[in-house]
C-alpha cells in the first residue's frame, strides 16, 4: 500500500471510530428512566387500527367512534376511545412490561414529558390503504399516522430525551396491528373482487406495509411487535354475508394475509441485519379459544356480542355498540363486546401470550418478553429453539 493509501484508510478509520464514539455519545446522553424489569424497552409507538386504537378518534371527524357507554364499561376511568369493555391488547402489553398506559397522539395534551414512553398513532377503522379509512369518514391512514410520527412525534421525542431519534427509538418497540379493516370495509364491502382478485388485493396491501414497515426502521426502529388477523368470519358483524363477505370468505383473505406477512417479516430480517419482530397470531389464539370447551376457556358464548349492535336496517353499522344500550352482565365470558371487537378478557389471553407463549404457533418466532430482553444486534434468542 502506498503511503498516501495508508494515510487515507487511517483517515478512514478514525472517521469510523469517531462516528461510533460521537453514537454512543449520544445514547449515553438520552435520558431513559429505569423501569425496573430488567428489560431494554422505554416504550410503544403503536401504528394501525381500532383493535389497539386509545382514543386517537376521540379528536376526530368520524363515524368510527368508541366514546361512550357501554364503551369503557370496565375501564378504570370509564369510556376512552377504547373498542372494548376495559383494556385493549397495547394496555395489557403495558402493564406487563411495567410502562404507563401510551397516550393518544390526537389528544392535544399529548406533548413534552408525556410522550417520553411513547405514543399510539392508531385510529379505528384505518386500513394500510389511504381510501380504506376514508370510507368510515376522516379515520387516520396508516401512510398519515408514519407521517404524523415522523413529523411531530420525534422532534418532541428528540427534544425530551436529548438525543437523536435513531439512538433512542432501538429502545422502544414499534408495534402495528392493521389490515382487518382493508378486506371488511373496503374490499369485500366495495366488491372489488369484481375487479381484482384476492390473491393480487393480498398483495398490494403486504407492498404497502412492507413500505411502511421499512420506513419506521429508515427512522429508528429496530424491534418490532406486528399483530396478525383475527379469524374475521368468527366475529358477529350483523347482516355479514350480505355486507363484508361470508365467513369462509373472510377467513381465508385472513389466513392469506398472515401468510404474506410472516414471509414479509423473515424477509425484512434477512436483508435488514437489525430488524427483529414478534408476529403475534392472533388467528390462531383466537381460533384455539373458539373450538376449546368453555370450561377450560371460560367462555361459554362464542358468537354473540356482549352489547346491543344495531344493524343497517335498524339504523345501525352492524359493529358498533348502541350508545347507552343494553350490555351482558358477565362479559368474561363473552368473546366479542360488540359486532367486531374483543373483550377485555379475550385481550389479556392474547396479550399474555403474545408476552409470554413458548409456542411459535402464538408469538413467532420469539415472544414479546424476549425481545424487550433482547441487547442490540444480539441473536441467540433467534437460533434458540421453540416448540411449533
Amino acid at each position: 500500500m502506498t503511503e498516501r493509501g495508508s494515510k487515507l484508510l487511517c483517515l478512514y478509520l478514525s472517521l469510523i471510530f469517531a462516528s461510533v464514539s460521537s453514537s454512543s455519545a449520544d445514547a449515553d446522553n438520552c435520558s431513559f428512566t429505569n423501569n425496573g424489569v430488567g428489560n431494554k424497552i422505554q416504550g410503544l409507538f403503536v401504528f394501525g387500527s381500532s383493535l389497539v386504537d386509545n382514543g386517537n378518534n376521540n379528536f376526530l371527524e368520524t363515524r368510527s367512534k368508541a366514546d361512550y357507554l357501554p364503551y369503557g364499561i370496565d375501564f378504570p376511568s370509564g369510556p376512552s376511545g377504547r373498542f372494548t369493555n376495559n383494556k385493549n391488547v397495547i394496555d395489557l402489553l403495558c402493564d406487563q412490561l411495567k410502562l404507563p398506559l401510551i397516550p393518544p397522539f390526537q389528544d392535544p395534551s399529548t406533548k413534552g414529558s408525556k410522550i417520553v414512553h411513547g405514543v399510539n398513532h392508531a385510529s379505528g377503522a384505518s386500513g394500510i390503504l389511504n381510501d380504506t379509512g376514508s370510507i368510515a369518514g376522516n379515520a387516520t391512514s396508516l401512510s398519515q399516522q408514519v407521517l404524523d410520527f415522523e413529523e411531530v412525534t420525534l422532534a418532541n421525542l428528540e427534544a425530551q430525551l436529548g438525543c437523536n431519534c435513531s439512538q433512542s427509538l432501538p429502545s422502544y418497540l414499534i408495534v402495528v396491528g392493521v389490515g382487518g379493516n382493508d378486506y371488511m370495509l373496503n374490499y369485500f364491502l366495495r366488491k372489488l373482487y369484481i375487479q381484482i382478485s384476492i390473491e393480487n388485493f393480498t398483495a398490494n396491501l403486504i407492498a404497502s406495509l412492507a413500505q411502511k414497515l421499512q420506513k419506521l426502521h429508515s427512522l429508528g426502529g429496530r424491534k418490532f411487535v406486528v399483530m396478525s388477523l383475527m379469524p374475521l368470519g368468527y366475529s358477529p358483524v350483523i347482516n355479514r354475508p350480505n355486507i363484508i363477505g361470508t365467513p369462509s370468505q373472510l377467513n381465508n383473505a385472513a389466513q392469506l394475509y398472515n401468510d404474506r406477512l410472516k414471509t414479509l417479516l423473515d424477509s425484512l430480517r434477512s436483508n435488514l441485519s437489525d430488524f427483529s419482530f414478534v408476529l403475534i397470531n392472533q388467528y390462531n389464539i383466537i381460533s384455539s379459544l373458539t373450538y376449546s370447551p368453555p370450561s377450560r376457556t371460560g367462555f361459554t358464548d362464542i358468537r354473540n356480542p356482549c352489547c346491543a349492535v344495531a344493524s343497517l336496517s335498524q339504523g345501525g353499522n352492524g359493529i358498533s355498540c348502541d350508545r347507552g344500550g343494553k350490555v351482558c352482565g358477565d362479559r368474561t365470558a363473552y368473546m366479542y363486546f360488540d359486532g367486531l371487537h374483543p373483550t377485555g378478557a379475550v385481550n389479556i389471553e392474547i396479550a399474555t401470550k403474545a408476552y409470554d407463549s413458548t409456542l411459535q404457533s402464538d408469538a413467532y418466532p420469539i415472544n414479546v418478553r424476549q425481545l424487550a430482553q433482547q441487547q442490540e444486534h444480539d441473536e441467540t434468542q433467534w437460533n434458540k429453539p421453540r416448540q411449533n
